[in-house]
């Protein structure tokens, strides 16, 4: 999957503020996930909700909220 087809999966649940799938440094593959943040939590809950499980491109989606990340939790 590309970054613009996350994107697009997640817009129809809202306003997309930005999709991103983390590839390997060295060899550029998908590493298997990715995380898109939508600007509206309500939104958020929705697409989980909805998307969690569903299969796309012959994978099972995992759809949760990630955990913040370090400096923002100080």
């Amino acid at each position: 999957m590309k970054e613009s087809e996350l994107e697009k999966l997640f817009q129809e649940f809202g306003n997309v503020v930005s999709a991103k799938i983390i590839s390997d440094k060295m060899s550029g593959r998908s590493k298997g996930y990715g995380f898109v943040e939508l600007d509206d939590e309500a939104d958020e809950e929705a697409a989980i909700t909805s998307l969690n499980g569903k299969e796309i491109n012959g994978r099972n989606l995992k759809v949760n909220k990630a955990n913040q990340k370090r400096e923002e939790r100080n």
